[in-house]
């Protein structure tokens, strides 16, 4: 899909046709789109479908007629029986001559929110101004969803302490998992921004150059986030994994000492059920006799567990 925005005095409007100094947005393109718009800006194709591959590394590449920024940004899914699942896609950023293209491999919380709710001082004609503030909204973004996934780290611990199934010890690791991304992802992002700081790029103007130095803040800010959630959270799914085994020893342990404690009157049953003589069998309390003998024989068995500590 392909949209269209041109700024108008701090608006962003939406337009049906690219002119020089819109912004073009590709969510999921056809190839059909793809073409369409290298066509009609003078960009190599190549540079579009980078953005379209998952497993693309954040780079940034300069051209003779335009320059691609590619880096990852974060994004949410329901997955069934397991709750939202936080991950990370390539989100590519190209400045042609007169235009400024995003591209995505599906619909983003970056490209929505900038539609949405356009920053202050924002016009489609700044392209390099405009690259710095998407970058500035997509390190904001990662310090939002890691937030939510503390959060949600939480709402599950908390289950924890009532239920101990493997549902929520599923969704800890899924959250892990997702810290684990957004850890790879923003150490990628900041390699990128490290050499855009570097590049005349934003060196010619200071405003640029103040504004980008906030990106690398906040985006050292979103790994330190990660990396301390992700520790907590791995601590806490240890400690965890530590009280599920503590509990079933402690059920293994109840139950060999129920076991033990209901052989003893087997024992002494066994004994008076033998096809030989045995003490008390000619008197008329012989059967009360065995009984008592077996309670006595159990009471001293439980007495001496509960000495042990066995129980």
């Amino acid at each position: 899909m392909i949209s269209v925005y041109m700024s108008d005095e701090g608006r962003l409007l939406e337009r049906e046709r690219i002119a020089p100094g819109a912004w073009v947005d590709l969510c999921a393109p056809t190839e059909d789109e793809v073409l369409l718009v290298s066509t009609r800006l003078g960009i190599d194709p190549a540079s579009i479908r980078a953005a379209l591959d998952e497993e693309e590394r954040s780079r940034i590449e300069v051209e003779d007629n335009h320059t691609l920024i590619l880096v990852d940004t974060p994004t949410v899914e329901m997955e069934a029986g397991r709750g939202f699942v936080y991950t990370t896609i390539p989100f590519g950023i190209i400045l042609a001559q007169d235009n400024i293209i995003t591209v995505c491999l599906k619909e983003n919380a970056l490209s929505r929110a900038f539609s949405n709710s356009p920053v202050k001082n924002f016009s489609t004609k700044k392209q390099r101004r405009m690259t710095l503030q998407l970058l500035y909204r997509n390190a904001t973004l990662f310090l939002y969803y890691l937030r939510e996934v503390d959060k949600a780290s939480g709402r599950v611990e908390n289950e924890l302490h009532i239920s101990m199934k493997n549902k929520e010890l599923i969704q800890m690791l899924g959250l892990e998992k997702s810290l684990v991304y957004f850890s790879t992802s923003l150490k990628g992002n900041e390699l990128v921004l490290e050499k855009l700081l570097r590049m005349d790029f934003v060196r010619e103007f200071p405003d640029d150059t103040e504004l980008l130095e906030d990106v690398i803040i906040e985006n050292k800010q979103a790994i330190e986030m990660a990396n301390i959630y992700r520790d907590i959270l791995s601590g806490t799914m240890d400690a965890f994994a530590s009280v599920i085994s503590n509990n079933l020893n402690i059920v293994m342990k109840l139950l060999a000492s129920v076991t033990i404690i209901l052989t003893v009157p087997t024992i002494v049953f066994g004994l008076w059920g033998t096809n030989v003589p045995v003490p008390f069998e000619t008197s008329p309390f012989g059967f009360w006799l065995v009984i008592l003998i077996a309670v006595a024989a159990t009471f001293f068995s439980v007495v001496l567990m509960i000495k042990k500590k066995w129980l």
